[in-house]
């Protein structure tokens, strides 16, 4: 969709389709043949070419999403902030590519041709370790691994560090970059992803009819989370403020998430409980919305079960629809746009939504972008496992 905040939200905004031919491989034997790659991407742009070595795409990712997010916060880390300021980005796999090439070097050439960089260039929390080290952070430093809430539950665990007091500002999101044979190849053996490579314009559709399951995408988003006086002080400009943040697990399929949407239903009650707020003060919704026919219909009778008749009043909409499913980086990258759906009072539309399917029959904001009123937005991640995330923001009033 673009590197950078203000490109990426643009073609967000306008409806764009991110989605095309692998180009990072040679995909003509695999049943998937389509994702959203990150395009155009310079490294170099934002890691030393000495560096580029120990870094798999993952981390590279994760260090331009946040020389993005600190410039947008005018944030600098002094001696006197360092051990105020934390990193927490995770992902749900690190270094796909790297243990992939690494693995054939070792089988084709042996033992000692493995780099000496293969573990710190793919292990998960070297994203966090190499922002750290970039900018000075001393404070908490962590990562989660938690599928695709992954970064839904790095910003919301970093929410918890500021409240707690164990630190002032927070770096934190999340990173995946799993456009790669053994990416592609084992969740097309899972038939879990679209086949539809011949319109891969038209491949990702949550809610319609036609869906036949997810795209992978990759990328990064990284969000700053700054304690309020501490941000006022520096006279920082505030995007949103979080204020609710939620967890629950599915006890119920390794995969699959329960018919009745009940882990996504507590999560979104917990995250409003946690915000102090009822349903009806939430106007929109960035969904988890996969494309794929259990996801869906289930966080549908989710949203049902959280907000009674109220459901139909709230847009509803999946960016995946465009970006694809970034797994671990898709709770930071759509906290990130969910935060500036308030900001541009716009929610981002669904695109693809042609023929809702049977049980979706929510307000979707069908293929275009709709300017709206928006106080409180909410934003849903759900991961394997049966793990998942809500993060709750409010339009900020200074």
């Amino acid at each position: 969709m673009g590197t950078g905040t203000e490109e990426c939200w643009e073609a967000i905004r306008s409806g764009k389709n991110g989605i095309g031919a692998i180009t990072q491989f040679d995909a003509t034997e695999f049943a998937c043949r389509i994702a959203g790659e990150v395009k155009n991407f310079d490294t170099l742009r934002f890691v030393d070419k000495k560096d580029v070595k120990k870094m798999g795409r993952f981390i590279q990712f994760a260090m331009a999403a946040s020389e993005f997010a600190m410039r947008s916060a005018e944030l600098t880390v002094s001696p006197e902030e360092a051990e105020g300021t934390g990193v927490y980005i995770g992902s749900g796999i690190g270094g796909f590519e790297v243990i992939e090439r690494e693995h054939k070097i070792l089988l084709e050439r042996g033992p000692k041709w493995i780099s000496p960089f293969f573990i710190p260039s793919c292990i998960v929390n070297l994203a966090s370790g190499c922002v750290s080290i970039k900018y000075g952070a001393k404070g908490p430093n962590s990562a989660t691994a938690t599928a695709c809430t992954t970064s839904a539950h790095s910003v919301g665990d970093s929410f918890r560090l500021i409240q707690h007091g164990d630190a002032n500002v927070m770096i934190c999101g999340g990173s995946e970059a799993c456009v790669t044979p053994m990416g592609i190849g084992g969740f097309a053996a899972m038939r879990a992803l679209s086949t539809r490579n011949d319109a891969p314009e038209k491949a990702s559709r949550p809610w319609d009819k036609g869906r036949d399951g997810f795209i992978v995408g990759e990328g990064a988003g990284i969000l700053i989370l700054e304690e309020l006086e501490h941000a006022k002080k520096r006279d920082a400009h505030i995007l949103a403020e979080i204020v609710g943040y939620g967890m629950s697990g599915d006890a119920h399929h390794i995969t699959s998430p329960p018919d009745d949407g009940d882990g996504g239903y507590r999560v979104m009650r917990n995250a409003l409980r946690d915000a102090g707020i009822s349903p009806t003060d939430v106007q929109y919704i960035n969904a988890h919305g996969t494309s794929t026919g259990l996801g869906d219909r289930a966080e549908t009778v989710a949203i049902k079960r959280a907000f009674g008749d109220y459901a139909y009043k709230l847009a509803v909409s999946s960016t995946k629809s465009m970006t694809g499913h970034l797994l671990g980086g898709a709770g930071g990258l759509e906290a990130g746009l969910t935060v500036l759906a308030i900001r541009d009072q716009i929610a981002p539309p669904t695109i693809n939504h042609e023929e809702p399917d049977e049980g979706c029959d929510l307000d979707y904001v069908p293929n275009h972008a709709r300017p709206m009123e928006i106080e409180y937005a909410l934003t849903n991640s759900f991961g394997f496992g049966g793990t998942n995330g809500c993060l709750i923001f409010q339009r900020y009033a200074a």
